[in-house]
């Protein structure tokens, strides 16, 4: 192989395959990126058996060849190159020659023939949204899927549903939900479970502009298309909560509350918390105002902030971090905040309809 192509276009794509790249694997060539010189493009992929990333970029070939190189190795090379282009040349033996006008290196590469197949989806359902809507629907619910070492695997991803007239990501860890959906048509309805850790990496790709992406959905695995990039993963297997069970119609009281000062007087009190001294934050809703305090060895707090609340007055426990993520993740001005006692989940949604919910359980109060 011998090509010669742009830097800042291979230090870009470098730099989003090795995402995909194994730091440890059993497989030494998965812990390489496939660079693949035909035509007049260079192929670049990253796989880690589960998510792989994958893109072209123009190049000028002159041998056409394919080869693995070490992911960090390259990428630290390429990064530190000087100069505006990069030559990559191999032979038979998988001697690499990574050079410009002053700066050469020479690295072994290992046999393309060694790096397993990217999976492929055949006759999959195709979707396609709005790079800006999308980024919006997994920035919203991601904060709420479970911890990758969460016992119910499941729960590590978000449950994408497709409805006859609307698209819906719903994220549970057993400690709250977020939903979040947008209207849109589809042919099919179906549903299907992706991992967190491929959204965090769709999140990275994806821009705040309102450019097309696409969704491929196969049987066991799904194809995102954003740009010149497809990131192909594997999807979940199991049962996901049917968390319409647990969005209740019971209402007590309807609080309208500025959700960046709500926001700054949990943050506040939260300095008396610690991952040692965890206490549960408590939330007085009365006298149209919202009281926030909590008492740990540590110290106590307290704050007020104004809120319009039409209905009973309530005193709620919750966990500080998880009532804090879900009001810096509604990305309004102002929420809607629906309480149904201090036992039952407290509801945040927008002023406006429900294109967004946020579901956070109370914690029991100590009398």
């Amino acid at each position: 192989m011998n090509i010669l192509c742009d830097k800042v276009e291979l230090i870009e794509a470098v730099g989003n395959v090795q995402r995909a790249v194994s730091a440890k694997a059993s497989l030494p060539a998965l812990e390489g990126i496939l660079l693949r010189a035909q035509g007049s493009t260079l192929y670049l992929a990253g796989f880690d058996m589960e998510l792989g990333i994958s893109t072209t970029i123009p190049a000028q070939v002159r041998e056409p060849g394919e080869i693995v190189l070490s992911a960090r190795m390259f990428g630290d090379i390429v990064r530190k190159m000087p100069g505006d282009q990069v030559t990559i040349q191999t032979d038979d033996r998988y001697n690499t020659i990574i050079r410009n006008d002053v700066t050469e290196f020479a690295i072994m590469g290992m046999s393309a023939a060694d790096y397993p197949d990217i999976p492929k989806v055949e006759d999959g359902t195709a979707v396609t949204l709005s790079q800006e809507v999308l980024k919006s629907m997994i920035r919203q619910t991601i904060f709420a899927v479970a911890a990758p070492n969460d016992p119910r695997p499941i729960y590590t991803g978000t449950l994408f549903e497709m409805l006859p007239d609307q698209l819906r990501l719903v994220s549970v860890d057993g400690y709250r939900l977020a939903m979040r959906s947008e209207a849109m048509q589809n042919e099919e309805t179906m549903s299907f479970v992706v991992p967190g850790k491929t959204l965090q990496e769709i999140l990275k790709l994806l821009k705040e502009e309102d450019k097309p992406c696409s969704l491929v959905v196969g049987r066991r695995h799904i194809i995102f298309e954003i740009e010149g990039y497809a990131v192909i993963s594997r999807l979940l297997d199991g049962e996901f909560m049917a968390y319409d069970k647990i969005i209740t119609p019971d209402v007590s009281s309807t609080v309208t509350v500025n959700t960046r000062a709500f926001m700054e007087a949990v943050d506040r009190v939260s300095l008396v918390i610690n991952d040692r001294l965890k206490s549960p934050l408590v939330c007085e809703f009365k006298d149209q105002s919202i009281g926030v305090s909590c008492a740990t060895p540590l110290g106590s707090a307290n704050d007020c902030i104004p809120a319009a609340i039409d209905g009973s007055e309530e005193e709620i426990g919750f966990n500080s971090r998880f009532l804090l993520d879900a009001l810096k993740n509604s990305e309004t001005d102002e929420v809607r905040i629906q309480l149904a006692g201090a036992l039952k989940p407290m509801k945040i949604l927008p002023m406006d309809g429900e294109s967004f919910l946020f579901l956070v359980l109370p914690v029991r109060l100590k009398k």
